[in-house]
């Protein structure tokens, strides 16, 4: 038995039928307001992978980011009392946006921690749909205290970015469209970060389709999800810099229970293969990726996974990419 396998098996297993029950549920009440995204493939990306590969557009909802669909389900599920006081989030980028639309369609206040080196992109979106942005050291530690202190003030709900049941529920539903479309994949790659998405994509993944293999990509350089799935215990963050700025976030311990007892492995992925993924998407598929996104191309492009004559889920996880790592693509 694997190292993998001996880890799932020790993890108390949740109840699938449970949490796919609540991801049907978030389906239903978020579904006017968040886009259901195209499935595009690519004959250029199958032929270098020798597989049938299905491209879940996450880029093109809206935001820019899959993150939408957690955010609503959250803020569509508060009672009125809640909603009332209005929300509280801390995010570098496309949870922050997608914290602040949500609150705009459901009618109340929005609070948003972000670091102050955020995108300037990332800050003026959010700070467009109307919600009052915080600027906060970039630490970690900042974000929580400075979002725990005006949770504290105003008598704020926390959305938090992923360790949150409501998120990872809407969340799953990019997978669980995927899977209502292709329901015959015989695997499923997802970014993680905080492990939100790919908790819910594997949830969603594992009801529909049991006998799948799902398989979270990561930046060697933030690979905390890698050595957490490993360990079967939760494994500090790594203090290298990615390119993949959407990935920097580390595991919760419920995040980290989901992933394993639903997921097969977590693969990483070297820094220098991101960006020529990004490029490659960009120039034979036509569609702009985030970095976070293009780790989920570059091992099928490396060969790093062996997916030969399989047919291939991915969730391409956002678009939102900005002018500096655009213009990093002309060393390729």
């Amino acid at each position: 038995m694997s190292h993998h396998a001996k880890a799932r098996r020790a993890s108390p297993e949740p109840s699938l039928q449970s949490w796919f029950t609540r991801i049907a549920e978030a389906h239903q009440r978020i579904g006017d307001a968040v886009h259901r995204t195209p499935v595009v493939t690519s004959a250029t990306l199958d032929g270098v992978c020798g597989a049938r590969v299905f491209l879940k557009c996450e880029n093109l909802q809206r935001t820019g980011a899959f993150k939408i669909r957690g955010a609503t389900n959250a803020v569509r599920s508060l009672t009125g009392e809640e909603r009332r006081r209005g929300v509280v989030a801390h995010s570098s980028g496309n949870h922050a946006q997608a914290v602040a639309l949500a609150a705009r369609m459901a009618g109340t206040r929005a609070h948003i921690v972000m670091p102050e080196d955020s995108s300037p992109v990332k800050l003026a979106a959010t700070r467009g749909y109307g919600a009052q942005v915080h600027l906060c050291k970039p630490t970690l530690a900042s974000r929580e205290e400075t979002a725990a202190r005006l949770q504290e003030e105003h008598d704020l709900v926390l959305v938090h970015p992923f360790d949150d049941d409501r998120v990872i529920a809407g969340q799953g539903t990019a997978a669980k469209e995927l899977l209502e479309e292709m329901p015959d994949l015989d695997v499923l790659l997802a970014p993680v970060s905080g492990g939100g998405l790919l908790s819910g994509s594997a949830i969603a993944a594992r009801s529909l389709c049991p006998g799948i293999r799902i398989i979270g990509c990561e930046p060697l350089h933030a690979d905390d999800a890698h050595r957490s799935f490993r360990e079967g215990s939760l494994q500090p963050g790594s203090a290298r810099a990615t390119i993949a700025d959407g990935l920097r976030a580390t595991l919760s311990e419920k995040t980290l229970g989901l992933l394993l007892a639903f997921v097969d492995e977590i693969v990483t992925v070297p820094e220098e293969a991101i960006l020529p993924a990004l490029l490659f998407v960009l120039q034979r598929i036509k569609l702009v990726i985030e970095p976070s996104s293009a780790v989920v191309i570059a091992p099928l492009l490396s060969g790093a996974l062996d997916v030969k004559d399989k047919k291939v889920g991915v969730i391409l996880s956002g678009g939102n990419v900005g002018p500096e790592v655009l213009g990093m693509l002309g060393a390729f």
